[in-house]
């Protein structure tokens, strides 16, 4: 069918609807809503047969949807109606919750009910809930939906006539009063599910250190303690706050925007509080060898025989130029321990989405960071493409972009849960791109497939990814369960006879591929364009970045760096 999708941004959801109805054969096109005469000439433009929202903030026009069907994707279960559903599911502690898709009406998420699927929540944030258990059951939702239009005799279920034991439950928009910590008095669980509720948007409001912040992000602390609101100690750039009972990590903080100011964005804590943070000891966490106790760090490494399972998780996937170090030194420690199979991320959630462009932007010379950034993140591929005694395997168990999904390439073998979105481009920021691409991607695909990928700057679901050859296998389970389902796919693999075999081909390998082209003139090479980028002021990457942390519009479809 001609499907229009309608969105507020084009969001990992909205991404993985567009990628998967695309796997379907469906046409599709997408329209931003800038406004409602923008919604109303799409509309005109592409006679859709359908119309589906899959994160939209605004009212679809009536004269839109009382001449199309337009299908509403709401992130909770039948009967649930408001803004901020997820919010207030996860500060209330459910632990059972849903989505609906429901026809477009005059009264908001009150129309007849096309499908509803159930999901569970686990302890986690509203935004990596958002990408992973809410978008399998959205999915699942808007496929049923699909089918059920294109089969031409489904009748919606309306509102007024619920199954048994639904209830119609609408809810206001969470305000700030409703998510204030109250430091003095919260247990820790409360002040997670308040910090969890807002991770990404719209961050918990604060009063730290004399100024105002958001909060982002919440993490517990088991060992550490203080009196109630206290800073503790710092760890990776987050800061360590006690509670009545505990203490919590909080990884982010934006400042609180003045009358008239620019947009303030997220950064991390100790790098935001600057000369405002008061010395405080630089907690380590805990090694692979110590007591496991709850606590939070970015970085960790475990041994499960003859596998090690480096693990790494960065707020939105961005890895800034101090990330990418730690995570080398912790690669090279890694690759001096006696394992067979080496592998990279096994989390949920994001895998990686590339240099870090809010620090970047906060920086004092933007085009210098940039520069040490992209540096970095080089020198951590390279890391992988260089090691020749063991297997390497980059497990993503979320959603990669640029150089996270370049860093991937780079292992031997990919594993991606069912699910994730790749975007295996640049070419939106303005950048021509880095992370050694242009050996890891035709090698994978062939040439003519990088370049178009490059070129279309698309997202791509997991089954095109793997059917291209981004992807060596896909593990269908649940999130919760992608860490364990990969320990035990790499022990499997550690153990196979093929393994060994492979692992004493791969010094002969990169021999003779340094033979044929070395692996530095592929890096400098890529680096001449980005060194243009960056350090020409007038380069379309500087507005765009800065338009893409500040949350600002930008335009459609930017210059494109050349493609070779």
């Amino acid at each position: 069918m001609r499907i229009l999708l309608l969105a507020t941004a084009f969001n990992s959801l909205t991404q993985r609807v567009f990628a998967e109805l695309g796997d379907h054969g469906h046409e599709l096109d997408l329209q931003l809503a800038e406004s409602d005469e923008a919604l109303r000439g799409a509309v005109a433009r592409h006679d859709p047969e359908l119309v589906i929202a899959p994160m939209l903030t605004s009212a679809i026009p009536r004269d839109i949807w009382s001449a199309h069907t337009c299908l509403i994707v709401h992130p909770g279960p039948e009967g649930d109606r408001g803004p901020s559903s997820l919010d207030w599911a996860i500060q209330d502690g459910a632990r059972n919750w849903g989505v609906t898709v429901l026809q477009a009406e005059d009264e908001m998420d009150a129309g007849p009910v096309w499908a509803s699927v159930p999901c569970v929540l686990p302890a986690r944030g509203k935004s990596d809930l958002y990408r992973n258990e809410i978008a399998d059951a959205a999915m699942e939702a808007v496929l049923l939906a699909v089918r059920r239009f294109a089969d031409g005799t489904y009748r919606p279920r309306g509102q007024s006539d619920p199954r048994p034991g639904t209830a119609i439950r609408s809810r206001p928009r969470m305000r700030q009063h409703t998510r204030r910590i109250h430091w003095e008095s919260d247990p820790t669980e409360t002040v997670l599910r308040k910090l969890r509720a807002a991770d990404s948007q719209p961050g918990v409001r604060d009063e730290l250190l004399g100024s105002g912040w958001f909060l982002h992000g919440g993490h517990a602390e088991e060992q550490l303690r203080g009196h109630p609101g206290e800073l503790l100690a710092t760890r990776d750039g987050a800061i360590c706050r006690a509670t009545v009972d505990g203490a919590v990590w909080i990884p982010q903080l934006r400042a609180r925007r003045a009358p008239g100011a620019p947009r303030t964005f997220r950064l991390p804590a100790t790098l935001a509080l600057g000369e405002r943070l008061p010395a405080l000891p630089e907690v380590e966490a805990p090694g692979p060898l110590d007591e496991q106790r709850r606590t939070w760090s970015e970085i960790s490494y475990r041994e499960e025989a003859s596998v090690g399972i480096l693990s790494f998780h960065f707020a939105a996937g961005a890895m800034s130029t101090d990330q990418c170090r730690r995570l080398v030194r912790a690669y090279r420690a890694a690759c001096s321990r006696p394992t067979s199979v080496l592998v990279l991320g096994g989390m949920r959630d994001f895998f990686g989405n590339g240099i870090q462009l809010n620090v970047i932007e906060a920086a004092t010379d933007p085009a210098a960071e940039s520069w040490a950034n992209i540096q970095a993140m080089d020198d951590l591929v390279e890391a992988v493409l260089t090691t020749t005694d063991r297997l390497t395997v980059a497990a993503l168990g979320g959603n990669a972009a640029a150089g996270g999904a370049m860093l991937a390439q780079a292992a031997d073998e990919v594993w991606c849960r069912q699910g994730c979105v790749l975007n295996p481009h640049y070419r939106l920021m303005g950048l021509y791109g880095s992370e050694y691409w242009t050996y890891t991607l035709p090698r994978r695909t062939g040439q003519d497939t990088a370049e178009r990928l490059m070129r279309e700057a698309l997202p791509i679901s997991t089954a095109t990814a793997a059917r291209l050859g981004l992807v060596d296998r896909v593990l269908d389970c649940a999130p919760e369960r992608f860490t364990t389902e990969v320990a035990q796919l790499a022990a499997d693999t550690a153990t196979a006879p093929r393994t060994a075999r492979r692992v004493m081909g791969k010094k002969a390998a990169l021999e003779r591929q340094e033979a044929l082209r070395p692996l530095q003139a592929y890096r400098d090479a890529e680096l001449a364009h980005m060194r243009r980028a960056f350090f020409d002021t007038q380069a379309p990457y500087h507005r765009l970045r800065s338009s893409f942390v500040r949350k600002q519009a930008q335009p459609a479809d930017p210059a494109p760096g050349p493609v070779p």
